[in-house]
Formats: C-alpha cells, structure tokens, sequence
C-alpha cells in the first residue's frame, strides 16, 4: 500500500533517495576524476623498476645510440615498447606522421631554452590521434599545477606553461609498442634519431623513461641553470 505524503515511510523514503542520488552523484565525479588523471598523468613507475628508456645520465650520447640500434635486433614479431628520439624538436602537430600508425602511449615534451632547466615532461595518451597532437595543452596544465620553490623556478614554469600553450615545436620524443620489423622501419625515418625497444616482456608502468633530447651531442648532462629566462 503507497504511503501517504508525510508519513514515515514517505520520510524514509525521501531519505532513501536522497541517500542514492549522493551516491552516484559521488561516484559520477570520482570516474571524471580518474578518466582526467589516466589522460593527464603518466602511468606511476615501480619503485623497483628494472627496465629503462634513454640514456642514463653521464652516459657517452655515441654509446647509448649504439646500445638502442643493437635493441632493435632479432626476428620477433611480438610488440615491444620503445623509446623514439627525434633528431630536432617537433610540434605535437607532426607526431602521427612520424609515429606512422604505431600505438603512441607517451609524448615527451620539454622547452628548450638555452642555459635555462626547463622541466621535461611525459604525458600520457590514450590511443588515437587527438590525445598526442594535445600533449602540449596536457604538459602546460601539469606545469601550471604545481608550487614553485622560488622566484626562478616560477618564472621558468610560466615561460614553459606559455610555450607550450602557443604550439611550440617542443616535443622530443614519444614512446610507442610496435613489433622489431615496424620499430627498425621507424629508425630509418627522417628527423628520428633513435628508436630503442626494451624486451618483448617489459611490463606497462613499470620502467622508466629518460629522453634523449636533441640538443644532447656528447655527454647526457643537465642543462646549465646559469641563464636569464625570456619574459615571453
């Protein structure tokens, strides 16, 4: 029997409801949640990761290329995931051309400004197109999130926030899974410097990557922090 407006069970009622809507309207914004950290934040890397992408610092730039043409070797055709370093800085704009149809999870983005640390940074992407060509959209509101230790470093984060908000060619390499064949095919491309694969047992999330940026030539070292930042 329905219960009359105003009784207890119609009270109950109301609670029981209301109780509901909160949940869902609870659960509803922790899935928005987690769909925007998945997109804009890279998978966390073990503590005890034991693979890795790029150069280790200190290491000789000729040693680390010879170390990345020697992964490519061997007649599998099981994916692997693997490391791209461009020759020369590229906007996001240029990234599906070069990554010629192979799974992009990671872009890496850093503003390159002579004698001045900017921060490198990977995004994390989700498959398609879209989400690589917007990595430096993604990159600039990581950096505007953080807290700044001082003036400089402030300074610094707004310059590349600006940068890579306007489209700069600032991408130094992404991170794909392809097979050997489809990985040596990618070396061979024009303007990428390197393509180096970890084994075909190398699990998501738990290995590290360390570009090699363009302007590394030598010896992979630090950017000197000794340099004015440009107010643009």
């Amino acid at each position: 029997m329905p219960a009359e407006p105003g009784s207890q069970a119609d009270d109950a009622d109301g609670r029981f409801s209301r109780r509901n809507a909160a949940f869902y309207a609870i659960a509803a914004i922790g899935a928005v949640i987690l769909l925007v950290v998945a997109y804009r934040e890279p998978a966390p890397t073990s503590a005890v990761a034991t693979d890795r992408l790029g150069p280790a610092p200190g290491e000789q730039v000729q040693q680390y290329l010879g170390d990345a043409r020697a992964s490519l070797v061997g007649a599998g055709t099981d994916p692997h995931w693997a490391l791209v370093s461009f020759a020369e800085y590229l906007t996001p704009q240029q990234i599906p051309a070069v990554a010629d149809g192979l799974r992009v999870s990671g872009v890496i983005q850093h503003v390159p400004v002579e004698r001045v640390q900017t921060p490198v940074i990977t995004v994390a992407t989700p498959g398609g197109d879209e989400p690589a060509v917007n990595s430096g959209d993604a990159a600039a509101g990581l950096v505007a999130a953080q807290q700044f230790r001082d003036q400089r470093s402030a300074e610094i984060a707004h310059l590349t926030e600006t940068r890579l908000r306007a489209g700069c060619a600032c991408t130094a390499g992404i991170v794909v899974r392809g097979t050997l064949p489809q990985l040596r095919d990618l070396a061979t491309q024009s303007g990428v410097r390197a393509v180096q694969a970890l084994p075909a047992d190398a699990v998501a999330g738990r290995f590290a990557v360390s570009p090699l940026l363009p302007g590394s030539t030598d010896t992979v070292t630090p950017n000197p922090d000794d340099g004015p930042v440009p107010t643009e």
